[in-house]
């Protein structure tokens, strides 16, 4: 199986900005996609970014200009610079990959615990 571990969440003032990263460890035969979805209290868990193997990118029309996702193809690590971050930025934040791994031998959708992100005057 594939686990995925975040990092970097916690408190900042709107206008801030925090680093996430999130580690992929297990057999994994390939990662495909890996990227961020969050949640907000009350609200649908939504994309944040994504980014394939390839280089491709995805981002939510919110966080556009403000965040940008990096990735470690070699490392199986993702990161999420966030600037100039918003109250309405406050989720929690859940690490995704789609990988291929064992036992699993098809592509499948891997979640992280999550880790908080608040931001708060």
């Amino acid at each position: 199986q594939v686990q995925l571990v975040e990092s970097g969440g916690g408190l900042v003032q709107p206008g801030g900005s925090l680093r996430l990263s999130c580690a992929a460890s297990g057999s994994i035969f390939r990662i495909y996609t890996m990227g961020w979805y969050r949640q907000a209290p009350g609200r649908q868990r939504e994309l944040v970014a994504t980014r394939t193997s390839g280089g491709s990118t995805s981002y939510a029309d919110s966080v556009k200009g403000r965040f940008t996702i990096s990735r470690d193809n070699a490392k199986n690590t993702v990161s999420l610079q966030m600037n100039n971050l918003e109250p309405q930025d406050t989720a929690v934040y859940y690490c995704y990959c789609n990988a291929v791994g064992d036992p699993v031998a098809v592509p499948y959708n891997y979640w992280g615990q999550g880790t908080q992100v608040t931001v708060s005057s």
